[in-house]
């Protein structure tokens, strides 16, 4: 069964397709008002959310569909200690298509291999967020006309930016994209994403702590905050977590046609002054997302009937090591195998299939 857990699972064709569809639902939705007409969508939240969740239950809702699911682990059977293998293969019994957001990284891999319906990732800790790479990737073709040749800058947390690790990988696969990264030293972009993303693609890129000096050859400027919730110190996040904050003199260097892009919610990081500013496009950022969200579920149901998709990843490693992520999904799943893929044979590196951490094969 087809599921969207990583934003590779589309091939670029099959996201520019994505965004034709919801190019077309935003000029005729009547047209699309009864497609999912008797389908079901459950979404299983089992961290706060409000626009993702709410997004994916009104385009379910917009397609003539039905919710059913959970907003919090508490309200649901993880309470009592019930894994998420098992609760997919439950919700399968219920629903025709999943969107899960749980806070260990790997969580939603592990439902779309146990699930007998499709499986979206609506974020797992700070690892993946491909529906809001989908929104992104909509709003800037939407409000810059195009999704090559852009210089695009992201500032704040890029070590534990989930959408940012996502976008970064989606960009990477489209014509003439340079990347400039804008953060302190300890919230710097993994080095996963430098090395495996970046540097395996060839991306131009450079890395800085300074917004202002950034902003005028930027293209689109991808806002984010410091997340509260990733750190394990308190302390920490306070030192932190005013960073950058964009201001109406800071964009006075910027270009007139910059587009400003934020995965929401935003706390300081912006300043509400900017909101009427035309460069502004965080507000239409959340319909769009609405938008793509209902293209993809159509996409995933219409496939669904008779279809069985290809494993991910293949030549994986089982049980050989073990990952030592406290926020992957293996250190609490009963009975999960630890799957690796090797990326440097050479040296013995191979990383994690559910999160991603790095971990050296003993020679």
């Amino acid at each position: 069964m087809r599921s969207l857990i990583d934003i590779h699972d589309f091939t670029v064709e099959e996201i520019d397709e994505l965004i034709k569809t919801a190019g077309d639902i935003i000029d005729n939705p009547a047209k699309y008002a009864e497609k999912c007409k008797g389908k079901k969508l459950a979404t299983l939240f089992y961290e706060p959310s409000t626009r993702t969740r709410l997004s994916f239950e009104a385009a379910m809702m917009e397609l003539g569909g039905n919710v059913i699911g959970f907003s919090e682990a508490s309200s649901s059977s993880a309470s009592k200690g019930e894994s998420v293998a098992d609760t997919a293969k439950v919700m399968s019994a219920y629903a025709d298509i999943i969107a899960m957001r749980h806070p260990q990284e790997g969580a939603p891999y592990v439902a779309s291999r146990n699930a007998s319906v499709p499986v979206i990732n609506a974020g797992d800790g700070g690892h993946n967020h491909p529906t809001q790479t989908l929104t992104d990737l909509l709003t800037i073709s939407r409000e810059k006309g195009r999704l090559e040749n852009l210089t695009v800058g992201f500032c704040g947390d890029l070590k534990y930016g989930r959408t940012v690790h996502s976008l970064i990988a989606a960009l990477a696969r489209y014509k003439n994209i340079k990347i400039v990264l804008i953060s302190p030293s300890e919230l710097a972009i993994p080095s996963y994403v430098r090395y495996e993303v970046l540097g395996k693609n060839n991306m131009e890129y450079i890395e800085t702590t300074d917004l202002e000096a950034a902003l005028p050859e930027l293209d689109v400027l991808y806002m984010t905050r410091i997340q509260r919730e990733r750190f394990e110190e308190p302390a920490d996040y306070e030192r932190l977590k005013d960073s950058y904050i964009l201001t109406e003199d800071k964009l006075m260097g910027a270009k007139s046609d910059l587009a400003i892009l934020h995965p929401l919610p935003r706390v300081n990081e912006i300043s509400v002054k900017i909101d009427s500013d035309p460069r502004a496009c965080y507000f239409r950022q959340v319909k769009y997302g609405k938008y793509i969200r209902m293209a993809l579920i159509l996409r995933l149901l219409d496939e669904a009937d008779g279809i069985i998709a290809p494993e991910r990843r293949e030549d994986l490693l089982v049980n050989k090591v073990i990952c030592q992520n406290k926020r992957c999904i293996t250190q609490t799943e009963q009975e999960l195998d630890q799957l690796f893929k090797v990326t440097d044979p050479e040296n013995g590196v191979c990383r994690c299939i559910y999160c991603e951490a790095k971990v050296f094969l003993d020679k």
